[in-house]
């Protein structure tokens, strides 16, 4: 019945509303029949004979009593008005008539998103909130114990967040520990260790498992007096606790690395023993899934390891290695590490192989993605490139196409051109980042600053171009161009994921400037003081001339979309 009555609401809903839209001039002539006919008992004609006399009887004061207290009442919505857009980044009246006018006169946003919007994963603006604010891992996150440490050791600051270490604790759960944990005493401590919120103890647990993993084969040697024992344990250590001990105990990515090859021995035995097991069972899946997580991790750390050693090329091969071996495990985000290894090679051919194939309309996006493309355009006109010089003939078409390639990757992200331009300080990248938000800023800008400094000219057209994007769109917050609005829920979650002694950096809101405000109460103050004075004539020149100033005004802002 319920659903009857809802249905029976909705179609004499739609039916009003198709009504008003194409029926209402006959509408229109109908009230002016009915008035027509009802004439005479409603004694129209006698009202409108006394509100003539009202209205003549009317004197000066009345007028500017009037005109006094409808300014005040503009000058009040309009401070409102300000005060709101300060705060929340939206227009009061907007927002009502949108959310609340709309859907009762049958209104559709059109500012729907195009067909290739919707394939690139912005289907709806309800999904896209959450979908753009999720917390990802940071492809190219430091070692604690090697560099987090020390930056601490040195400055007396910690780099990480409670928050983000405790997003990298859930992750450690969630890949490094499955149900059947239990049954393997070394693998019950370390299932223990990634919940623990003390680094020292983590370690403690680390060097405990190995310890009695070590102990448990020796026991097994000796009872049944069988060598597979042995090499059973050469092959299937905790490789879980050599990667602990790699991450936070190590004090230098030599050590890490030493460690790694250790967990890379283990983790290999582990992963060939579980995988001849994995269709035994939905134990044997779920150990299979972890000893797969495990080992693209330790082989993914190593590749690092090379990297910041200086063996850029053997760390390309170890990732396309990776990616050929695990296609399926896009969620690690491997091609951002190859992208930043090739750009140190200044393989610029490769790079562009690798963003043919990841820069798809129907694969999410990043910084890394977006701001490398704009860095392969950029490079082929940047050296030659001057503002002048522009200015006169025009952009040719690579120019257009490295600007255009320029203002997608900051409509993405509006916060990296000023840590490539230097105009902010960098700090530490954390351990997760935000899409579209000032922590993936950091984390690319940290990594890909050289990058841009080793081609000529790219940080200057960088400089040249980047506020254009401000100017092409005009509600950022509200409405994109090739992406969707910008989300507002990220500066909230940089907050908790960056340091408190590093200024997050927000997106640039439209912000309504002070003489406008001025304006606004010198109107107000006009119109009472033309109401007390009773100087009307000569008071409402002065007032014409406010609102003239303010609505030119409120024209420049509508247009300035400046950061």
């Amino acid at each position: 019945m319920a659903e009857a009555g809802t249905g029976f609401l909705e179609q004499l809903k739609s039916c009003i509303v198709w009504s008003w839209t194409y029926l209402w001039t006959l509408w229109f002539f109908i009230m002016l029949f009915l008035v027509y006919i009802l004439r005479v008992p409603l004694k129209i004609n006698d009202n409108l004979t006394t509100v003539s006399m009202f209205l003549n009887t009317l004197t000066p004061k009345f007028y500017v009593a009037l005109t006094g207290t409808s300014s005040l009442i503009s000058g009040l919505i309009l401070i409102f008005e300000w005060w709101y857009f300060r705060k929340y980044g939206t227009s009061f009246i907007e927002q009502v008539s949108v959310s609340h006018l709309r859907p009762l006169l049958g209104g559709v946003d059109n500012s729907a998103p195009s067909a290739a919007s919707a394939a690139n994963g912005d289907a709806d603006s309800s999904r896209q909130s959450v979908s753009e604010c999720k917390v990802w891992r940071n492809p190219l996150n430091l070692f604690r114990g090697a560099e987090y440490n020390r930056y601490t050791w040195v400055t007396g600051r910690e780099p990480l967040t409670y928050y983000d270490m405790n997003l990298s604790a859930q992750d450690h759960q969630t890949f490094f520990t499955c149900d059947t944990d239990h049954l393997r005493p070394a693998d019950a401590i370390m299932q223990k260790a990634w919940r623990e919120r003390n680094p020292q103890a983590r370690i403690s647990a680390a060097h405990e498992a190995l310890e009695l993993n070590e102990l448990h084969v020796f026991v097994q040697l000796l009872l049944h007096a069988n060598f597979s024992c042995f090499f059973l344990w050469y092959f299937c250590r905790c490789a879980t606790a050599y990667i602990l001990l790699a991450e936070e105990e190590a004090t230098t990515i030599v050590e890490a690395e030493k460690l790694f090859k250790q967990a890379l021995k283990a983790g290999e035995g582990c992963y060939r023993r579980s995988q001849q097991l994995q269709h035994h069972g939905a134990q044997y899946e779920a150990q299979h899934r972890r000893d797969t997580n495990v080992l693209v991790y330790i082989k993914r750390r190593l590749a690092m390891c090379a990297r910041k050693l200086g063996r850029t090329r053997e760390a390309v091969k170890m990732m396309r290695d990776l990616m050929k071996e695990f296609p399926l495990l896009s969620m690690f985000n491997i091609h951002e590490n190859l992208l930043e290894a090739l750009l140190e090679l200044q393989a610029y051919a490769d790079v562009q192989a690798v963003l043919a194939k990841y820069d798809d309309i129907s694969l999410p996006k990043s910084a890394t993605i977006c701001y490398t493309a704009a860095l392969l355009k950029a490079r082929a006109v940047s050296d030659k490139f001057s503002p002048e010089a522009a200015s006169r003939r025009g952009l040719s078409t690579a120019e257009m196409n490295a600007v255009e390639a320029i203002h997608r990757a900051v409509e993405f992200n509006p916060h990296v051109p000023k840590y490539l331009l230097e105009m902010k300080s960098l700090i530490l990248p954390p351990e997760h980042i935000l899409k579209r938000g000032d922590s993936e800023a950091i984390a690319y800008a940290f990594f890909h600053l050289q990058h841009w400094k080793r081609v000529e000219g790219a940080l200057n057209l960088l400089h040249c171009t980047w506020e254009g994007t401000f100017r092409m769109i005009p509600y950022p917050l509200e409405k994109g161009h090739l992406f969707y609005p910008y989300p507002i829920c990220t500066e909230t979650a940089d907050r908790e994921l960056l340091p408190s002694f590093h200024e997050v950096s927000v997106y640039p809101k439209k912000e309504l400037p002070f003489f406008i405000l001025f304006t606004a109460g010198l109107c107000s103050f006009t119109a009472m003081l033309a109401l007390l004075t009773h100087q009307f004539p000569e008071l409402m020149g002065v007032f014409a001339k406010a609102v003239s100033i303010l609505c030119c005004c409120s024209l420049l802002v509508n247009k300035d979309t400046d950061p």
